[in-house]
């Protein structure tokens, strides 16, 4: 496996960790499959270098730090708060560039203080890129997911719908797609005769049997991931998900919405009058979000160079919250990205609710940005 060389200015950036008192973990190369395969999405999961143990375990390259950082704070049983940094290579099948990469980063587990801890993650990638980069201007992006759940809830959709479209945050050609898929759904098509009709019926436990006699007919079942009973649940969501068609007014609500940008020094007012003119109720989430801009604004942050985008989103799936990203000025290369992932600390086996937030920069493109000056 070849490795590259460390970047040259990896002493200033763990000085950086040092200063902020994080504490320094390094996680094994080779790591379980399943947990980067189940949480981590679409775009990542794509990408990964896979393989297997002696065992038959799936197994993969390191393509990222925070689900294992996690895993080794939970597998440690080590208390909250911490505050941990990372520095290493992860490996990624990219289109440009090499296929492996050193990145670094700051993982904050277990701040109650939501507004606090989401501020100090910007301020605190922003300032180590500063310091990085002296001569370089920075621009700051950020989204929210919660804001955007908030929407999709409020407009009542069938929780299924509200999955898809809380998935696709971020990917804004996906998210388009379903839109025109919610309002002009199309119907169901390709189902065998006895399905559909088992299914008109609502006769659940005849159509789990036949589900079952067809997969035993055909050998699928002894290969099959999901049980005879989940298949036939999802053909019913698939159904009802086919069959629900948003309304004009509400699709032109998520339209506006998703078009909302402002400098952060305005989101909060243009957030309340969008919910204000929607007739939405957005109160827990904007409440949030206003919490945020006042802990960037008490630590010293420039609102007027962090712009708001209500579409913007990162591609990953265990966000929940606050995401950004940090570019310079006119270029579309990510140097720094992050955001609040709550629910990823129980869904890899924690006993407790750890709220978590967490940055990561990405030192190739930070090499060749200080190579530009």
């Amino acid at each position: 496996m070849p490795f590259i060389d460390m970047p040259d200015f990896a002493g200033e950036l763990l000085d950086e960790f040092a200063k902020r008192k994080t504490v320094r973990i390094d996680t094994p190369v080779i790591q379980p499959a399943e947990p980067f395969l189940d949480m981590a999405g679409e775009d990542l999961r794509r990408r990964i270098f896979l393989t297997e143990s002696e065992t038959g375990a799936s197994l993969c390259l390191r393509p990222e730090f925070t689900i294992p950082v996690c895993l080794r704070h939970i597998e440690t049983a080590t208390g909250t708060p911490k505050r941990y940094s990372y520095m290493g290579q992860v490996f990624r099948q990219r289109r440009e560039g090499a296929n492996e990469f050193y990145q670094a980063g700051i993982e904050d587990l277990g701040d109650a203080d939501i507004a606090a801890s989401d501020a100090r993650a910007i301020v605190d990638a922003t300032a180590v890129l500063n310091r990085l980069l002296p001569s370089q201007t920075l621009s700051i992006t950020l989204g929210d997911q919660k804001v955007f759940e908030a929407v999709v809830a409020a407009l009542g959709l069938p929780s299924g719908w509200q999955k898809r479209l809380v998935q696709a945050f971020g990917n804004i050609q996906q998210l388009e797609a379903l839109l025109e898929g919610l309002i002009n759904p199309k119907p169901v098509t390709g189902l065998d005769s006895r399905v559909a009709g088992l299914l008109a019926s609502g006769d659940e436990t005849e159509l789990v049997g036949y589900i079952d006699t067809v997969m035993q007919q055909t050998g699928y079942s002894t290969n099959a991931s999901r049980a005879p009973a989940e298949i036939a649940r999802r053909l019913r969501e698939k159904l009802a998900l086919a069959a629900t068609r948003l309304s004009d007014h509400n699709f032109n609500t998520l339209k506006t919405f998703l078009s909302l940008k402002a400098p952060l020094s305005g989101a909060s007012e243009a957030l309340a009058a969008f919910a204000q003119e929607a007739g939405l109720q957005l109160g827990a989430a904007l409440s949030t979000f206003d919490g945020r801009v006042a802990a960037l604004a008490n630590s010293g942050a420039d609102l007027d160079n962090i712009q708001y985008k209500a579409a913007f989103g990162r591609p990953l799936d265990y966000y929940t919250g606050l995401v950004f990203e940090i570019t310079k000025t006119g270029s579309v290369e990510v140097l720094a990205g992050g955001g609040r992932f709550d629910r990823l600390m129980t869904l890899l086996g924690a006993t407790d609710r750890i709220p978590a937030v967490g940055f990561s920069l990405w030192l190739d493109r930070i090499e060749m940005a200080r190579a530009s000056k």
